[in-house]
């Protein structure tokens, strides 16, 4: 049993690691604009029984079943939690903050769509030999439009004009000219539980399904709430995870205790059987 409890530990022991890890990433990425909190939760392994009491031997009385359960630690599981961050006003006219915490900016990495919160958006020389400018992410990502591809602009505008259904209008500096018009990549995220994160504020589904998110378009364009010049904070509070820093220290140390304890006791037994 002593070997039993000692794994016990060292399991839940591994477990701890990780959401110490979560929990500092989610610090590190305390004033990350749009960032979302990774949550932990332990839940208990599954039991063994080890039956050690013969049918011919219970107990009269007894009301529990026979024999030990015996667990095997804990494990933990994480989830990306999607609630709202504080709405910073900035000011800058590339400066975006989406108001529905469900409602996301489409990115495209490499060839393929990723999802965003993070509203900071640049304006990026297109390197084709135009004077066009390609919108992106802080990071250099292409954000795209409507339908699915890259934005790029004329340098001939004076201003930039982000309405809260996501149309994005380059006011062209001479009054004869036509404004440049581009809807905005948004979407409704029908199941952010399904995002994985893929590094630098982006995320991406664990499988494809059409179920999982809605494009918003047409009609649906109405349903985009997006602020101008305001970004989205992270959703990270600080007094929680330092409270649930401390309190995994403490059940690190507790384990760790349980191992020493633990090996003490059986260099005991075997000093009694020499």
């Amino acid at each position: 049993m002593l070997i039993r409890s000692m794994a016990q530990a060292t399991n839940t022991m591994n477990q701890l690691q990780k959401q110490i890890d979560t929990i500092g990433h989610n610090l590190a990425n305390l004033d990350t604009n749009g960032f979302k909190k990774t949550t932990s939760s332990f839940h208990e392994l599954v039991k063994q029984q080890i039956n050690n009491q013969p049918d011919e031997r219970k107990e009269v009385g007894r009301l529990t079943d026979y024999g030990i359960r015996v667990g095997n630690g804990a494990k933990l599981q994480s989830k990306v939690v999607f609630e709202q961050g504080v709405i910073k006003k900035t000011n800058r006219e590339l400066d975006i903050a989406l108001t529905n915490p469900y409602q996301f900016l489409q990115v495209q990495v490499n060839g393929e769509i990723h999802y965003t919160r993070d509203g900071a958006l640049y304006l990026s020389p297109a390197n084709d030999g135009t004077n066009r400018l390609m919108l992106v992410t802080s990071d250099g990502y292409s954000i795209v439009d409507e339908n699915e591809n890259p934005i790029y602009l004329d340098d001939s505008f004076k201003e930039i004009i982000i309405s809260p259904n996501g149309m994005l209008t380059a006011v062209s500096r001479n009054d004869n000219d036509p404004n440049q018009i581009v809807q905005l990549g948004i979407v409704k995220v029908n199941r952010p539980d399904m995002l994985a994160a893929q590094g630098n504020n982006l995320y991406r589904f664990t499988e494809e399904n059409p179920d999982y998110v809605e494009m918003l378009n047409g009609d649906l364009r109405s349903e985009v709430s997006v602020q101008q010049g305001a970004l989205e904070g992270s959703n990270v509070q600080l007094a929680t995870e330092m409270t649930d820093l401390i309190t995994a220290q403490r059940s690190y140390q507790m384990n760790a205790r349980s191992i020493s304890i633990g090996d003490q006791m059986l260099g005991l037994i075997n000093n009694v059987r020499s």
